[in-house]
């Protein structure tokens, strides 16, 4: 009576069968400039502008001196005397980072020690351990508790009126326009 029954296959056993399907292409992960809005979280840039680009990096065992200029992010750990141009991108000076230079860049975060002049045409962060020794212009500036600066800030809302106007313009709206001429 007992001998004469077939074993049945286990229902557990059934769905692992189907994951093993030679029909099917596996599934591929997306490619990041597909999940990317069509602009970044700043409205005043395109997202390709630099956050699918990844950020130039000087370590903190590197020394420069002399004048760094670039089109890219720059994160520097280490120490730089001279001059940092990066016009229409952002410099992050990293917590290891000694920075003795003139300093020009559309975005500076301190989380360092800075001696020198720092031009931004958006704007300056000086974070809670980073220092500044030196004269500050630009449209925004943020300082947080702890940090430490000497020297001057000048606000320059010029930079910031250019940027509104060139967006107001590219957006193309009869509003954005009236914006523009406003400004």
């Amino acid at each position: 009576m007992w001998g004469n029954k077939k074993p049945e296959t286990p229902q557990a056993a059934l769905p692992e069968q189907k994951s093993f399907s030679t029909n099917r292409t596996p599934k591929q992960a997306p490619a990041t400039w597909e999940d990317k809005p069509a602009m970044s979280t700043d409205a005043l840039r395109p997202l390709g502008a630099n956050s699918d680009r990844a950020t130039a990096r000087l370590g903190s065992s590197l020394h420069v001196k002399g004048e760094i200029t670039g089109n890219e992010d720059l994160l520097i750990d280490g120490s730089v005397e001279g001059l940092i141009q990066l016009d229409e991108r952002k410099l992050t000076v990293g917590a290891n980072a000694k920075i003795t230079a003139d300093v020009i860049a559309r975005e500076v975060v301190v989380y360092g020690t800075v001696k020198g002049n720092v031009r931004a045409k958006d704007k300056i962060e000086i974070k809670k351990d980073g220092s500044v020794n030196g004269d500050l212009t630009t449209a925004r500036i943020m300082i947080e508790d702890g940090a430490y600066f000497k020297g001057s800030i000048e606000i320059d809302k010029s930079s910031e009126k250019e940027s509104t106007a060139a967006f107001a313009r590219a957006a193309g709206s009869p509003a954005a326009a009236q914006a523009a001429k406003t400004i």
